[in-house]
């Protein structure tokens, strides 16, 4: 049933891609999401009707569209908005409060995800954006966020902000802000060397009103909302790689058959062959911790009881990655640095998978810290 999904959302996305080769993010951005893929109620064939739970088909169709050839950025955009900003905020949101944001699903709106500060993003009591509650209920948002996905071109930003100066877990709330009215301010597209299909900057609020129905959930419950979409970034975010993976798996497999070393085909070689099915095998790993967190999803756990696994789940993947992308290099040769030859892997994305959503090092004290040990956060 998966590999079913994962057909019909790459053949869609093939031809979405097809038209809109050349174009801006935006479009491209559009052209997929019209195939369904945020879409809360995916139309058939892409699993739903196929038996899969909702969190399973989103996955497939992350996982297709990298599997028709989309670009790690453009992924790793969709994955994000899905998984870290969509699928938490779900329970959370009215219909009412989820309609008024506009055509999300369709792609007409883009969402953001506006915690880290040029402070650091790891602790997140450190913020110094705040939101000051007035007296008719509204709050006035003022601060930085730096680092932000999204951030040059995205129409509504999920922005955590301090609306008390105590360090406590009551400290923080969550908003869902316009960024196109006047008092907000973007950076220029940071020059990025990773996932460069999707743009990163700053956004500056300079004295934001926010209506009282932009509080998600309740006042000082914004760090119990981080922690739930935290869980789900790291469970479900390294959807992104995998469609990649297995096109990059696929063209070293077909290069080792046809490539001639020696008066007999590389892939002949055990060295060859092991190394490539070391790649299968990452590959293999990655796509069942990830389909198995959209399972237990699926099935109703909640984020927060995941977390641990979660934990695991990213870094093993993220580092399978980067394992994966170093033996692809390793058999093309000098062809991998070759932009045109077909054999050039994208070496820094991969990378970047260690540190977004959580640098691993940090998730390993999580991991611990979950076992018992008394290390401090």
């Amino acid at each position: 049933m998966v590999e079913n999904a994962v057909a019909s959302a790459a053949k869609s996305a093939r031809s979405a891609l097809s038209r809109t080769t050349g174009a801006d993010f935006r479009t491209r951005w559009k052209a997929l999401a019209a195939e369904g893929l945020l879409s809360d109620a995916p139309r058939p064939p892409s699993g739903r009707a196929a038996g899969l739970g909702p969190v399973t088909t989103a996955l497939a169709g992350i996982e297709g569209i990298g599997l028709a050839g989309a670009p790690a950025g453009l992924c790793y955009a969709l994955a994000s908005q899905r998984f870290g900003i969509q699928c938490p905020l779900r329970p959370v949101l009215s219909q009412e409060v989820r309609h008024s944001l506009g055509d999300v699903a369709g792609g007409d709106v883009l969402l953001c995800h506006a915690l880290t500060e040029e402070g650091g993003g790891s602790d997140p009591l450190s913020m110094s954006t705040s939101a000051e509650r007035q007296e008719d209920g509204s709050y006035v948002l003022t601060g930085m966020k730096a680092f932000v996905t999204a951030a040059p071109i995205a129409d509504v930003g999920l922005v955590f902000a301090r609306t008390s100066a105590d360090r406590t877990p009551f400290a923080l709330s969550a908003f869902l802000v316009d960024l196109r009215v006047p008092e907000v301010k973007r950076s220029d597209p940071f020059r990025k060397t990773a996932l460069t299909e999707v743009p990163m900057g700053s956004l500056t609020f300079g004295g934001v009103r926010l209506a009282p129905d932009r509080l998600v959930g309740h006042e000082g419950s914004g760090l119990a909302l981080l922690t739930v979409t935290t869980a789900w970034e790291r469970a479900m975010l390294l959807s992104y790689a995998l469609g990649p993976m297995r096109r990059v798996l696929e063209r070293t497999v077909d290069w080792c058959k046809s490539r001639e070393h020696f008066g007999r085909k590389m892939g002949s070689s055990h060295l060859v062959a092991a190394r490539v099915a070391d790649m299968a095998l990452a590959l293999h790993r990655s796509r069942e911790l990830v389909y198995r967190m959209a399972a237990r999803l699926d099935a109703g756990e909640r984020p927060r009881q995941l977390a641990a696994d979660a934990a695991l789940t990213k870094i093993s993947v993220a580092e399978d990655y980067v394992m994966f992308t170093q033996q692809a290099t390793m058999l093309g040769g000098v062809r991998s640095f070759i932009e045109d030859s077909g054999l050039c892997p994208d070496l820094i994305s991969p990378m970047a998978a260690s540190t977004y959503a959580g640098p691993n090092d940090l998730l390993r004290v999580t991991v611990a810290r979950e076992l018992g040990l008394p290390v401090e956060n």
